[in-house]
């Protein structure tokens, strides 16, 4: 149990930075006198080192194991956030950048293939909806810093010090790793073919990266969104940005819940399914269901990642399924990677208001892929 919670603290701070650059950026790229399309450079440094720690995870993590890898890549993001808050230019910014997504990367895969193995589908879901906690969490912080009169740098500072209280309790909690085992044992340590290989492999990594196209864009963008599109002023913007967040963290606690009673597949197309609604909503020309369309995405977008990762042992097997999830991290990355700068770019030049409508064709991409995934796998049940 104790070692259960320490990998739920570990996804808060997982979480943590994802929703701070996105809340601070209105504010941020004027005062370092930074044009608006930096932010998504800056997230696609940040992106590439997840990618890359996300690949090397499965030897990584053979050779030091889950628990110093998780500490060591916490520390990594504390660090790299208390330099953010003392940055003076974007060169900066993006040396900082990458030590941030390497050590977001390792957390994401060590702690998403152990759950996987060891755990239940409602511990995948309650896990992620702390990663939510952290995400809503970021730009709650940075929105009740503006609003106390103080700036972003120190909102970064507050949130680096609550990763650094993390790697005390993470480097404590070393002994708890070594005794833990499930039916998995054994079968975990090596893969037993090519994971690119395996059938449903393609549309798997093809899911993550649309998703996290879509979550990675929307968290970044939706505050400068709600300024541009909407009329809506920079801190009560902040704030909304935050519900996105928020929706992701209730419906992933309520999706622990639900896994009790409904399938893993019928959980992702049942939140693809609220995702269409809530984009609509975005259409709307009342300023106020901004606000309300934010957190029914976000309760929309809450079971797809969590239960994709859960299934990933029984669609290929608990011996491929960290090398597997490695591939499934390094494509969300890619994704995350990619999106941020172009809408970036888009808006520079565009502005912001076809965003809902990417995300609609984001969605429609997602439902095609899991609709294969499951058709596979039936056929697999068949055989």
């Amino acid at each position: 149990m104790a070692l259960l919670v320490i990998i739920y603290l570990s996804f808060i701070s997982l979480g943590l930075p994802d929703g701070v650059l996105g809340s601070a950026w209105p504010v941020m790229h004027v005062q370092l006198n930074l044009p608006l399309w930096s932010a998504g450079v800056i997230a696609l440094v940040t992106s590439g080192g997840t990618v890359v720690s996300a690949l090397s995870s499965a030897k990584v993590i053979r050779r030091y194991g889950t628990g110093k890898v998780t500490a060591v890549s916490v520390l990594m993001t504390a660090v790299s956030l208390l330099g953010y808050s003392f940055a003076p230019n974007l060169l900066t910014l993006l040396l900082l950048a990458v030590p941030l997504g390497l050590g977001a990367g390792s957390v994401d895969s060590a702690l998403n293939n152990y759950v996987a193995l060891h755990y239940k589908a409602r511990h995948m879901s309650w896990l992620h909806s702390f990663w939510g906690l952290g995400a809503s969490g970021g730009p709650a912080i940075i929105s009740l810093v503006f609003t106390l009169g103080y700036g972003y740098r120190q909102g970064y500072r507050a949130i680096s010090v609550a990763q650094f209280v993390l790697v005390a309790l993470l480097f404590l909690s070393l002994p708890f790793w070594q005794g833990k085992k499930s039916e998995n044992q054994g079968k975990e340590a090596k893969a037993s073919v090519n994971p690119l290989s395996l059938q449903g492999v393609p549309f798997a990594l093809l899911t993550f990266f649309f998703y996290c196209a879509m979550e990675s864009s929307t968290g970044l963008w939706a505050s400068t969104y709600l300024v541009q599109v909407k009329g809506i002023g920079v801190e009560q913007a902040a704030l909304w940005g935050s519900l996105f967040f928020l929706g992701i963290t209730v419906g992933r606690m309520a999706s622990g819940f639900i896994t009790f009673r409904v399938s893993n597949n019928t959980m992702i197309l049942g939140g693809l399914t609220v995702c269409f609604v809530a984009l609509l909503l975005f259409f709307s020309p009342f300023v106020h269901l901004s606000g309300i369309a934010l957190v029914t995405f976000g309760l929309g977008c809450a079971p797809i990642f969590p239960c994709m990762i859960h299934e990933t042992p029984r669609r290929f097997g608990a011996e491929n399924s960290q090398a597997v999830i490695g591939l499934q991290m390094a494509s969300a990355y890619v994704g995350s990677m990619i999106m941020p700068p172009l809408f970036g770019l888009m808006a520079s030049t565009l502005g912001l208001e076809w965003m809902p409508l990417v995300q609609l064709v984001f969605t429609l991409a997602m439902v095609l892929c899991v609709t294969k995934l499951i058709r596979i796998a039936k056929q697999k049940a068949k055989r």
